[in-house]
């Protein structure tokens, strides 16, 4: 089966190479982007914002969330996610235009296959 797909994240993110893992698994082609290496645009923040909702694009149990200052939380943005990009959860799967955040395997098989 080749579905190419791309899938954005963190490297050593342990969510994400169980996605990358469950990718090798059913021989989905993907190519990955590590968003500290390669930073989203504001396209694409805006793409990903636009499909999932900033309730659901924002890591909220992360570390850097949780440093943030109360009117940083009520505000993220564009430029905030610049600064600290593991404010995004993790990892970001696109296929067709269409977006997933996380990874939750009977998600990624209806999503996927």
């Amino acid at each position: 089966m080749n579905n190419a797909v791309t899938i954005y994240g963190i490297k050593n993110c342990d969510t994400v190479k169980k996605a990358l893992k469950f990718l090798i698994n059913h021989s989905i082609s993907y190519e990955f982007i590590d968003y500290r290496e390669k930073p989203i645009s504001q396209k694409q923040y805006e793409g990903f914002k636009k499909a999932v909702g900033i309730e659901v694009l924002v890591n909220r149990r992360s570390t850097t969330y949780r440093s943030l200052s109360e009117n940083e939380k009520q505000s993220i943005d564009f430029e905030l996610i610049s600064k600290y990009p593991t404010l995004i959860k993790r990892p970001v799967l696109i296929k067709d235009e269409k977006v997933v955040v996380g990874f939750n395997e009977k998600k990624y098989l209806d999503f996927l296959l």
